[in-house]
């Protein structure tokens, strides 16, 4: 299958924040871009698959942002515009690039925001939560009819206030993602091989560890993989990356059908490349001037970085 064809597979499902992000790096500094997880995933998993998207939004998200989305073929018929203002985030990263230092979060429309899914979105097959909070993620897949794929998000903050929900949700998504300190502090467990098949036992048949510039490990009952990151000279802002990530990945998945450990696998690669483009540049700006064919070359170049014979 090539993945420079163009988006195939689907649809995809994303449900999460829609933002307005100021984002200072020691590379730079950009103030009010497009952020928010939903944003990152859809663009990512759009280079795959076609994608659903659903949110909220303020009455100033700029109808030019919005032409940006639909651009990517982002079907935008669950994106909620609400009286008053859009979610808000602002942060700083010193040179570890792997640790967000939040400045504000304004939740604004964000905080009543209640996923309210079109119709016809509920019979989508593959199904992406963002990092929500797990009582949305629940209603959402209370809306859904028999989704063949679901991969949940979450992140520390739902982990130390929203665990029993968290749980809940765990038991009824397919793939798990979390990053390495989110993994030891649901479990407990400070390895991360023994974290992930703690989190297995939670519910979930596929356990994915994001490991942000080391790469990421992926766990079944049947196999583990360890994945690279793609090395890269140059990063700008790693802002987006984990959803990026999550999007390469589903966006895969659903192009493909198929959810064997070959298949997944590849899906985790897919997704590293996608996240490495992302860091590469502030907001989406990267990606949203990406080609085909660079996802495809940069796919390759990781597979021949890595293949080695038999002992």
């Amino acid at each position: 299958m090539s993945i420079a064809s163009g988006p195939t597979g689907g649809p995809v499902l994303i449900v999460g924040s829609v933002a307005y992000d100021s984002v200072r790096t020691p590379f730079g500094e950009v103030t009010e871009v497009l952020g928010g997880a939903a944003s990152y995933a859809s663009v990512s998993a759009s280079f795959f698959s076609p994608v659903r998207m659903v949110g909220v939004v303020g009455e100033d998200f700029t109808y030019e942002h919005v032409a940006t989305l639909a651009h990517r073929d982002i079907d935008l018929a669950g994106l909620q515009r609400s009286s008053g203002k859009t979610f808000r985030w602002s942060g700083y990263y010193e040179y570890d690039l792997n640790q967000a230092h939040t400045i504000a979060t304004e939740l604004n429309v964000f905080q009543d925001f209640r996923p309210d899914l079109p119709a016809n979105y509920r019979d989508t097959p593959y199904v992406f939560l963002a990092n929500i909070e797990p009582g949305l993620q629940l209603s959402v897949l209370d809306q859904m009819r028999r989704p063949k794929l679901v991969v949940c998000d979450t992140m520390n903050f739902w982990i130390e206030s929203a665990r029993e929900k968290l749980l809940e949700v765990l038991a009824r998504c397919d793939i798990a993602l979390m990053n390495d300190a989110e993994a030891r502090e649901i479990t407990g467990e400070p390895n991360l091989i023994t974290a992930a098949r703690r989190v297995l036992d939670l519910g979930p048949g596929i356990a994915i560890i994001k490991k942000g510039e080391h790469g990421a490990l992926m766990m079944s009952r049947e196999s583990c993989f360890t994945a690279p990151s793609y090395p890269l000279e140059e990063i700008r802002d790693p802002t987006g990356a984990g959803d990026t990530f999550a999007g390469g990945l589903i966006g895969y998945l659903a192009r493909c059908g198929e959810t064997d450990d070959e298949t997944l696998r590849r899906a985790v690669i897919a997704g590293s490349v996608m996240a490495s483009f992302t860091v590469e540049d502030f907001s989406l700006d990267r990606l949203l001037r990406l080609s085909p064919e660079e996802v495809a070359e940069r796919y390759h170049e990781i597979v021949a970085m890595t293949r080695f014979g038999a002992f």
